[in-house]
Formats: C-alpha cells, structure tokens, sequence
C-alpha cells in the first residue's frame, strides 16, 4: 500500500501563489507516474496536471499558471500554482498510477486509471 500524503493548502486571495506538496513516505516515486486532481463543491474530480519521467500533461484550465514537479530523492511532487482564481477553489488530490499509465490517460476520467489517492488538501481563492 502507498500512502500519499498532501499539504500545502490554504485560503489565498485572487492573483497569489501556493504551492502544494505531496509526500509517499518510504515508497520510491521516480519511474512511477504521479500527479494532481482537484474537485469544486458540487462538481466532479477533474485531472489537473501529471508528471511521468520528463512527461508532463497540465488541464487547459491551468495551462501558464500551474507547473508539477518532482524531487525523487525526496519521494516528493510538487504542484506551483499562481495567478490563482475564485474558479482554482476545490480540494486538491495527489493520485499515483503505475508507470505504464501515460500522463495523457491518467488525467481522463477524474483519474479513474490511478492506484492510490492522498486525503486531499483545501484551496480556498477568495478575496
């Protein structure tokens, strides 16, 4: 079983930045594709940007504004979130599949091709 493990959550005004985090303690990530999903009240969980090897896929939504990273010897992948909107409000999930899922699959579907799932971390935009 892989734990994921998010933070870097918070309330922040239209325009800033955040940057989430998300930690699989013990469990090496580098060949394994991994990355984000969100989901709004009242809406469905939507793919938010992946990251397989040097492979990167991001929502049209977030395009210029979200950037995922990752730093295997931390067994860690980020997610650098500016220009931040009322409409980026949502919980944020980290998901991790098996590196045969390409980044493309992955992000379809709410994520439905992920293995394992952090708890989630709030992201409030609100002035």
């Amino acid at each position: 079983q892989v734990q994921l493990v998010e933070s870097g959550g918070g309330l922040v005004q239209p325009g800033d930045s955040l940057r989430l985090s998300c930690v699989a303690p013990g469990f090496a990530i580098t060949y394994y594709t991994i990355g984000w999903f969100r989901q709004a009240p009242g809406k469905e969980r939507e793919g938010v940007s992946i990251i397989s090897g040097s492979r990167t896929v991001y929502a049209d939504s977030v395009k210029g504004r979200f950037t995922i990273s990752r730093d295997n010897a931390k067994n860690t992948v980020y997610l650098q979130m500016s220009s931040l909107k009322a409409e980026d409000t949502a919980v944020y999930y980290c998901a991790l599949a098996d590196p045969s899922i390409a980044p493309a699959r992955a992000m379809v579907r709410g994520g439905v091709a992920m293995h394992y799932w952090g708890k989630g971390t709030p992201v409030t935009v609100s002035s």
